[in-house]
């Protein structure tokens, strides 16, 4: 292998959540843009991040469509890198979808440049520190898109995907962002049945993802602190966002879309109760936070890692008329406000979202057109679950203005594993963590 060396609410991310779904803009696409993917051939795609998402993004594109082909891959890892290639191997090799050689599998901190270099399409999935980063790249170099969520973790990288969002609009670049919802037949279906009036007006709902967590990866010997920090990246909130930001923006994505706007202030309460160990960094197991929209709607939402306890992942919304369920698993339910059922979907054909988010970007750029525009819309699901975050270690009602207002960065420039972490440890091998009442806006 290669080792390779003042915004507001209303400028930027104004009613961008009231688009139902991603399809925004169909138009055909410039010449200069649609050269090499409207034409029959090979649309070659390129892997930036080659974890178990950046696998699982790569084979669904490959499954998109005959003529994807994978061409490069990207990771400050080499054994990530590895282990994505011979997962994917295993399935696509013999089918000669894959194109990649030792030559085009690059790793290091400036990798990513090389295999976007490479692509028509780039899929992001590195940690959502990164990301800002990665997509302006890609669009700087005129490439489509698809992108993993949340798209930063701080204000500052909030600033700078708005920023490559426009100018991939300008470009008539496709983007399109792993809120996978938005492409999922039981929430389109519900979402359509609101806009035409059964639920009335929501008037409040919660929100939720509590569940008993994800993977811990332990130091390991002669680990340098920024990349312990980095394998082991759920964890801190430099890296993660926390998991008020890495999972529950997907139910807190779902209540902007319905509600069909942002919300102007959040304040609430969270901490860590059960997961207190040296290998869980310093991120909470546990928020809530009372996010209160334009219209005095009020969405309580609700997110915990926890063993042992109720699991829950759903979104319920109250309206003037009736009421809403919905999750991940398929279900759609609309009942009137007496009780009756006037919708419930049945997900048995349903397309997995997952995959469905793939189709339908790459048949648009296999077509050579300009139909999705998703980074508006990631952008206001991703600073509202900033903003959850900020009111939760904080412990302070803030709003939406205010954290705009911040230009919150979480870490500076990295180049190598040698580089100083953003956070560092004390004497015990324990990370600060935030102390609402205490810490500000972080």
């Amino acid at each position: 292998m290669k080792s390779q060396k003042k915004t507001t609410r209303r400028n930027f991310l104004q009613n961008s959540a009231k688009v139902a779904g991603a399809g925004m803009i169909l138009t055909s696409l410039p010449s200069e843009s649609s050269a090499y993917v409207a034409a029959a051939g090979d649309i070659k795609i390129a892997v930036v991040g080659c974890g178990g998402r950046g696998t699982g993004a790569t084979a669904q594109a490959l499954e998109a469509d005959k003529d994807v082909k994978l061409v490069a891959m990207a990771d400050v890892f080499g054994d990530q890198v590895e282990k994505s290639f011979k997962g994917l191997n295993g399935k696509y090799g013999k089918a000669d979808r894959l194109k990649v050689t030792s030559d085009t599998m690059f790793v290091g901190f400036d990798a990513y440049k090389h295999a976007i270099d490479m692509a028509d399409v780039v899929i992001i999935a590195t940690p959502p520190a990164f990301r800002p980063l990665h997509f302006e790249y890609a669009i700087n170099q005129g490439k489509h898109v698809f992108m993993e969520k949340p798209l930063a973790t701080d204000v500052a990288g909030i600033k700078r995907v708005i920023a490559a969002g426009k100018l991939a609009k300008q470009k008539q670049l496709n983007v399109v962002v792993g809120l996978q919802r938005h492409y999922q037949k039981s929430y389109l279906e519900v979402e359509k049945r609101l806009r035409d009036g059964k639920v009335g007006d929501i008037v409040s709902g919660q929100v939720y993802w509590n569940s008993a967590g994800v993977w811990v990866r332990p130091r390991k010997f002669q680990q340098t602190e920024l990349e312990y920090q980095m394998r082991n990246w759920y964890y801190f909130t430099w890296l993660c966002g926390d998991h008020i930001l890495e999972q529950h923006i997907h139910n807190i994505d779902a209540a902007n879309w319905f509600i069909g706007s942002t919300p102007v202030t959040a304040q609430g309460m969270g901490g860590r109760e059960t997961r207190k160990g040296r290998d869980h960094g310093h991120i909470f197991d546990h928020h809530f936070v009372e996010f209160v929209y334009p219209e005095g709607q009020v969405i309580s939402s609700q997110c915990r890692h926890q063993k042992g306890c109720l699991n829950r992942v759903e979104e319920v919304f109250q309206g003037t008329k009736g009421n809403i369920k919905v999750d991940g698993s398929g279900l759609g339910l609309i009942k009137s406000a007496d009780g009756k059922t006037i919708y419930e979907h049945n997900a048995k054909s349903d397309i997995n979202p997952y995959q469905q988010e793939h189709n339908e970007l790459f048949a648009a750029i296999k077509a050579g057109t300009y139909k999705f525009s998703d980074v508006e819309n990631g952008a206001n699901s991703t600073m509202t679950a900033i903003l959850g975050r900020m009111a939760t270690y904080s412990g302070q009602l803030i709003t939406w203005d205010e954290a705009m207002a911040t230009d919150l960065k979480l870490f500076g420039e990295l180049n190598s594993f040698n580089d100083q972490a953003p956070i560092l440890p004390d004497n015990d091998g324990k990370y600060e963590v935030a102390v609402p009442g205490v810490t500000k806006f972080v």
